[in-house]
């Protein structure tokens, strides 16, 4: 009985910990996606990296974009560093997406690119939404 009491309150300091450090920071749309809307959440795991969690909502499918692209990308840039290739956002149906990622890094922008390869190491000029993010 005493373990179980024990591991329910470390259960819950842990979510309580998580949950204080946790903030979010609106993206802003870019010109070709006017509608966008977008917010970034981050928090620390139990490691201390930085659990990054992007939202998007009313995000036209790329293909419908002009110029039209096939998939966005989504990029972190430390400000002196080169942005770096986090991955792809998928776009429901519903115009919604969700993406998720861990980073070491602190103070960094967030941004989403319209692409035609998913694996580019360069971002396009096409920016959906964007975000600085300071932990």
């Amino acid at each position: 009985m005493k373990g179980k009491l024990l591991l329910a309150i470390l259960i819950a300091t842990l979510f309580a910990a998580t949950s204080l450090s946790a903030k979010s920071f609106p993206m802003a749309a870019g010109q070709s996606t006017p509608a966008a809307t977008g917010k970034v959440d981050i928090g620390k795991d139990q490691n201390g990296n930085i659990e990054v969690t992007i939202k998007t909502e009313h995000l036209a499918k790329p293909g419908m974009l002009t110029p039209a692209a096939t998939t966005y990308v989504v990029w972190f840039k430390e400000r002196t560093g080169e942005p770096i290739n986090q991955g792809q956002l998928k776009v429901e149906d519903s115009l919604k997406g969700e993406f998720k990622t861990t980073t070491h890094l602190q103070n960094f922008e967030v941004f989403i690119t319209a692409e035609n390869d998913p694996h580019t190491k360069i971002p396009s000029e096409q920016v959906v939404l964007k975000a600085n993010v300071q932990v």
